[in-house]
């Protein structure tokens, strides 16, 4: 098994190195870093930071993914749903894959630090090894609350994005990491519920494997009402108005609805829905915040 995942079985083509970026994943964050920039200012982002700091983030993001990819290889060919990836397939060796992960980030930190600022570069840096080294390598094997403490790192993007056009680290900012911070525990628990027996067979501590089903339906409900909480705060402080609001509160509820159902039991499926549920659920709430973020600047 060893050889068969350290040597390439055929000629890795370019989708094989595409996917090992794992896009789905960076265009989600890369659109949280894109509503960071736009509400950090009421004039225009400039376009060489909206161009190239959007581009940096994405390959650093790619790097920190492709990291992942090798680590995880072995795991991965144990799981249903990742068993084809490029590294668990033999497609392409790990030496390959960490010099293309070493690539991407040395490119995505130049661009970084030639368009935007220092501090944006060094942030992006932190969060690419808080995932690929802190969780990828460590956490994720060593505690059932590996994604609760691992989960800083992917809420980086729109803090980001802010401080690429900023230069600073404010207060508003940090709630909207916050908000995926408080976002990714039950975002990946109900995934986990889904697949609890590959989690199982592959050895990873998720939280249904270590303490049960029921147990990890209840945390998904009671991170869903902090969720709720803390998408209230944009307003709290003045940085959103009554537009974002509403959509907060709707979004919300809809979450805790769909965390409730999955508490109780009472539909088939309730797990991959709450999953596939939470992912429209950040992508509305953030374009909530920057539509809401224009409509106030156009009643200024």
């Amino acid at each position: 098994m060893a050889t068969v995942l350290s040597t390439p079985r055929q000629q890795a083509s370019w989708r094989d190195y595409v996917e090992l970026t794992k896009p789905r994943v960076v265009v989600l964050m890369l659109i949280t870093a894109l509503v960071g920039m736009f509400l950090a200012t009421r004039a225009g982002v400039p376009w060489t930071v909206l161009l190239f700091g959007n581009l940096g983030i994405g390959l650093c993001a790619g790097a920190a993914a492709a990291v992942n990819h090798v680590v995880d290889r072995r795991i991965d060919g144990l799981m249903a749903r990742t068993h084809k990836r490029p590294l668990a397939d033999g497609r392409i060796g790990p030496a390959s894959a960490l010099a293309f992960a070493l690539l991407l980030a040395v490119l995505g930190m130049s661009v970084l630090l030639v368009f935007t600022n220092a501090l944006t570069t060094w942030l992006t840096l932190a969060s690419l090894l808080g995932y690929a080294v802190l969780y990828t390598g460590f956490l994720k094997r060593a505690t059932p609350q590996n994604i609760v403490i691992g989960g800083l790192a992917g809420a980086a993007p729109p803090l980001l994005g802010w401080v690429a056009v900023t230069g600073q680290i404010t207060a508003e900012p940090l709630l909207l990491v916050l908000i995926i911070f408080a976002w990714t525990p039950p975002h990946f628990w109900a995934l986990a519920i889904h697949r609890k027996e590959e989690y199982a067979k592959a050895a990873i501590p998720m939280l249904p494997v270590t303490h049960g089903e029921a147990y990890t339906k209840l945390h998904i409900l009671l991170y869903t009402w902090v969720l709720l909480a803390a998408s209230l705060l944009p307003f709290a402080i003045h940085m959103s108005g009554l537009l974002y609001l509403a959509c907060a509160l709707l979004l919300g509820l809809g979450f805790v609805r769909w965390a409730w159902v999955l508490y109780r039991g009472t539909r088939p499926h309730a797990a991959i829905k709450t999953f596939k549920y939470s992912i429209g659920y950040l992508f509305a709430l953030f374009i909530a915040l920057l539509v809401d973020h224009y409509l106030l600047m156009l009643n200024l």
